[in-house]
């Protein structure tokens, strides 16, 4: 554990809605959603109407009538997320990119030719309004998880340093949804059992959060509240997953309309694969209910693989299975995940498959996809229809 706060957690504010209210000065003071369907984001001055991510279009209309509504521009969002990761990189060579909107920074070694933590920290967040014009809220720890919660604490467009004398009167009384990994089951989970304060899990004894939680949960969140996070700023970390999602709103989708989501989304990610020259084992199913509750499904494979036939099949099977409880349910949001990435030259060579139709015309569009470029060629079932948005990545460090 460092012995004063010196990492940095940046962290834009409404990322996507602040660089449409940069670019078109009318739009500045105004509630904003970006996204027309679903709401991919929405501006402070909307989410003070209750109006937030995934939100169905119609829903954030009735809460906010008088929002601006505007399509995404994900080009300009991956400018803007270049050149404000230029001023990190420019700050510290010691950056760990968590999303194009966020990362960690290490300043410890830079006191003596950049000044204190704060005073960094108060640089980075001058220089991310005046040179890209956007507002940056900044957390600084001992730690990452600590660091991160400093910012969220902060919003908007602010800075808060948590000293080391500090850290048990600034985390213990906040709520346990603070905690990083805590979601709103867990949540739920918790407060049942009347902890509802991240000082009352603290309060608890490893061993009883582990039989609550769950062995490798209940270590993980009750080491948090108990102010442990040794894990060092990352700049080298690769993706140990990736993965993309769709919103669906609240209309009744057929499982024709789901498969042809499912199968945009896997051709991306695939496609996202086969450019860093990665394979991965595990494919993760993530549905998002009627009712909003939350489930996954998942698959293991024996072998690491690329190819969009394999995964677009495991995917079906995997949405094939939860089909009956979405017909009960409903479904508002599916995505998917591929974990277990490793490097294309660290696996064997595939086996030879016996490829049905499906899957030998999914093998030709590989091959033509990755020679002459993503839209060479598309599916018949996919032309004219939404492909949906997709969220800019930040490059790998390789």
């Amino acid at each position: 554990m460092r012995g004063e706060a010196t990492v940095l957690h940046a962290d834009l504010d409404a990322f996507y809605a602040s660089v449409e209210q940069r670019d078109a000065p009318a739009l500045r003071g105004r509630p904003v959603i970006v996204g027309g369907g679903v709401v991919l984001a929405a501006s402070y001055e909307a989410k003070a109407r209750g109006v937030r991510t995934a939100m169905g279009g119609r829903q954030a209309r009735e809460l906010c009538p008088d929002a601006v509504i505007v399509r995404p521009r994900m080009d300009a969002y991956s400018a803007a997320s270049k050149d404000v990761f230029a001023i990190f990189r420019d700050t510290t060579p010691l950056v760990e990119g968590l999303s194009i909107d966020e990362a960690f920074l290490e300043v410890g070694g830079l006191r003596r030719i950049a000044g204190t933590p704060e005073q960094i920290a108060v640089r980075l967040r001058e220089r991310v309004r005046d040179e890209v014009g956007l507002a940056i809220s900044v957390g600084v720890a001992r730690t990452k998880f600590l660091a991160k919660v400093a910012s969220a604490v902060s919003k908007p467009d602010g800075l808060l340093v948590v000293e080391p004398d500090e850290e048990q009167s600034f985390l213990l009384p906040l709520p346990v949804e603070r905690l990083w990994g805590v979601g709103a089951v867990t949540a739920e989970k918790l407060r049942r059992l009347g902890i509802r304060t991240v000082g009352q899990l603290a309060e608890l004894e490893a061993a009883t959060a582990e039989r609550l939680l769950g062995r490798a949960a209940g270590a993980h969140l009750h080491a948090l509240a108990r102010l442990r996070d040794p894990r060092p700023v990352d700049t080298a970390k690769r993706r140990g997953s990736i993965g993309s999602q769709r919103a669906l709103g609240n209309a009744p989708r057929t499982a024709e309309e789901l498969d042809l989501f499912l199968t945009q989304i896997v051709d991306r990610l695939a496609r996202r694969l086969r450019d860093r020259d990665r394979v991965c084992r595990t494919v993760v199913l993530r549905l998002r209910y009627g009712d909003y509750a939350k489930a996954t499904r998942s698959r293991t494979m024996g072998t690491a693989t690329g190819s969009t036939g394999v995964l677009l099949a495991v995917a079906r099977g995997l949405l094939d299975a939860a089909l009956p409880l979405i017909d009960e349910r409903g479904i508002t949001l599916i995505g998917i995940s591929l974990s277990q990435l490793a490097s294309a030259d660290s696996v064997p060579p595939e086996l030879p498959i016996d490829w049905d139709d499906g899957s030998r015309l999914d093998s030709v569009l590989d091959a033509v996809r990755d020679r002459f470029g993503a839209t060479s060629v598309a599916r018949a079932a996919q032309l004219g229809r939404d492909p949906g948005w997709s969220t800019p990545v930040l490059p790998e460090h390789e």
